[in-house]
């Protein structure tokens, strides 16, 4: 279970926690598998159906790249039709990213209703979610007005893009440890042609998601008040 936070900042509120199921999946995920377990997940919550319980996913993605709601193409360097990795355009905001493996990709799926009904409150959490694992590694995680995600010294690495309905979260964050950053010169990231992107790999060398996955457990657990269920008795297709 969650190792230890360091430097980890306490939520507000921190004692009031909503119950969440956590999926830690050991290899990595197909975008269109973690997409599609978010959605059901989604509908079982909208539609009260079964479990109210809410839902985590942290997880890596072979290579790929999302595009969100109205992105333009023509932040992509490369074919669409001839994409070199796979290409999904999702219901999510922000314009193009890349995913691939050594990137950890964080999706709550949360009821804003039993936090505050607030995107861009809800923005700004996920931001300090990786600005409080950054300070666990002894990092200074920085914020650009204006902007969404987390830079260090002015290098992106953080992306986030969420969707929702009837304020009901899908998408997240995506904190680049130790990916391979060919698939970011491949597009404009987040159709930012001027912000760099870099992974923590630069400022921490021979870092692995390894080492940084349990503070992204509990940073998340502390900014949105979430406790951890036991996942006995579900079925093994949400998380092996």
């Amino acid at each position: 279970m969650p190792g230890s936070t360091g430097n980890l900042l306490t939520a507000s509120g921190a004692g009031q926690r909503s119950a969440a199921f956590l999926f830690e999946p050991v290899a990595p995920v197909p975008f269109s598998q973690a997409w599609e377990w978010q959605r059901k997940w989604q509908q079982q919550l909208l539609a009260a159906e079964g479990s109210d319980r809410e839902a985590v996913w942290i997880l890596q993605h072979p290579s790929c790249f999302t595009l969100g709601r109205g992105a333009t193409e023509d932040h992509l360097r490369f074919d669409p039709e001839n994409a070199p990795a796979p290409l999904h355009r999702i219901d999510r905001g922000g314009e193009v990213t890349h995913h691939a493996p050594g990137q950890l990709v964080a999706y709550p799926v949360l009821d804003l209703r039993r936090r505050e009904p607030d995107l861009h409150w809800y923005l700004r959490q996920l931001e300090q979610v990786v600005i409080d694992v950054l300070a666990a590694l002894d990092l200074t995680g920085e914020r650009i007005p204006g902007l969404t995600g987390v830079w260090l010294e002015g290098r992106k690495v953080a992306a986030i893009g969420v969707g929702c309905r009837r304020w009901i979260t899908q998408h997240g964050l995506a904190l680049n440890v130790s990916c391979d950053m060919e698939g970011f010169a491949q597009v404009v990231p987040c159709g930012l042609s001027d912000r760099p992107v870099d992974r923590l790999q630069r400022w921490i060398p021979g870092i692995t998601p390894d080492v940084v996955q349990p503070l992204l457990r509990d940073a998340l657990a502390q900014r949105l008040s979430l406790s951890w269920c036991d996942l006995a008795g579900l079925d093994s297709g949400w998380y092996s």
